[in-house]
C-alpha cells in the first residue's frame, strides 16, 4: 500500500503542457512541477516560453519551453517527436492550449468557426494521438487532462457576447475525452477533463470588466478562479492518487454549474 504522498509524486515523469507559458497552464505546471515532474511547455511566442522557464527555475522547477503554432497539420506530431528526442518519454499530456472568438451567432464569420474547433479540438486530438502512439501507448501508461470550459457545458447569459463556436469546440472535447478514455482505458491510460469557471487571463479579460457583477452573481463561492484552484484538479488526475478516475469531467467554477 504506497502512502499518499507517494501516489502525488511525479518523480522523473515528463508532463508537456501546452498554452503553459501564461495562465492556466503555467499554473499548472507551476503544481506539477512542485511535486517532481519535468515540464515541457509549449506556446507560439518563444520568449514567453523563456520567462515562464525562468519563473519556474526560481521555484525549483525544471523545464523546457518549445514552441509551436498547434493549429498547424503538422505541428503536434513535430512537437512529440521533438519531445521524444529530448526527453524520451511522455508520462502526462495537458492539451490547454486554445482560442475563442466572440461574435453573435448570426454573424459569426465562417473562417472564425475553423479557426476554433480545428484548434480546439483537430489540434488537440493530434497532439494526443502523436503523444500516444510515441510514448503512452508502447509503454501502457499515461495521464492525459484535457481543458475543457463550464462554456461546453452551459450556455452562458445572452446579455454576454456570443461565442458558439468555443462552446461547441469545448463541448466536443468533453466527449473526446469520454471516446478516448473508454478506447484506451484497457491499455493503462486516463484521460479527464477539466472545466473550469471563469478565471482572470487574457483571453477572459473583456469579458470579466464587462460582466464582472454578473459573474460573480452566478458563482455561490462568490468569486472568480484564483491563482492555485487549479492545482489540486491537475495533480490529482496526472498522477497515481487519480489512478483509477477517467472519462470524467471536473467543474472547477465555484459552483456556477451547480446552479
Amino acid at each position: 500500500m504506497a502512502r499518499l504522498h507517494e501516489l502525488f509524486d511525479l518523480t522523473g515523469q515528463v508532463a508537456v503542457v501546452t498554452g503553459g507559458s501564461r495562465g492556466l497552464g503555467l499554473q499548472m505546471a507551476e503544481a506539477l512541477g512542485e511535486f517532481g515532474a519535468h515540464l515541457v511547455l509549449v506556446a507560439r511566442k518563444q520568449d514567453e516560453l523563456d520567462a515562464a522557464v525562468a519563473h519556474l527555475a526560481s521555484l525549483g522547477v525544471s523545464a523546457d519551453g518549445f514552441s509551436a503554432d498547434l493549429g498547424t497539420a503538422e505541428a503536434p506530431a513535430a512537437l512529440v517527436e521533438r519531445v521524444m528526442a529530448a526527453r524520451g518519454q511522455i508520462d502526462v499530456l495537458i492539451n490547454n492550449a486554445g482560442a475563442t472568438w466572440g461574435a453573435p451567432a448570426e454573424d459569426h464569420p465562417p473562417e472564425a468557426w475553423d479557426k476554433i474547433v480545428n484548434l480546439n479540438m483537430g489540434g488537440v486530438f493530434r497532439l494526443t494521438q502523436a503523444a500516444a502512439k510515441a510514448s503512452m501507448l508502447p509503454r501502457g501508461r499515461g495521464r492525459i487532462i484535457n481543458i475543457a470550459s463550464i462554456e461546453g457545458i452551459k450556455a452562458h447569459h445572452p446579455s454576454m457576447l456570443g461565442t458558439v463556436a468555443y462552446n461547441s469546440s469545448k463541448g466536443g472535447l468533453i466527449n473526446m475525452t469520454r471516446a478516448l478514455a473508454a478506447e484506451w482505458g484497457p491499455r493503462g491510460i486516463t484521460i479527464n477533463a477539466l472545466a473550469p469557471g471563469y478565471f482572470p487571463s487574457k483571453m477572459t479579460r473583456g469579458t470579466i470588466e464587462a460582466h464582472e457583477a454578473r459573474l460573480l452573481d452566478g458563482i455561490p463561492l462568490g468569486k472568480l478562479g484564483g491563482p492555485d484552484d487549479l492545482k489540486g484538479a491537475a495533480l490529482l488526475l496526472a498522477s497515481a492518487a487519480g489512478g483509477h478516475i477517467t472519462g470524467q469531467v471536473i467543474a472547477v467554477d465555484g459552483g456556477s454549474t451547480a446552479i
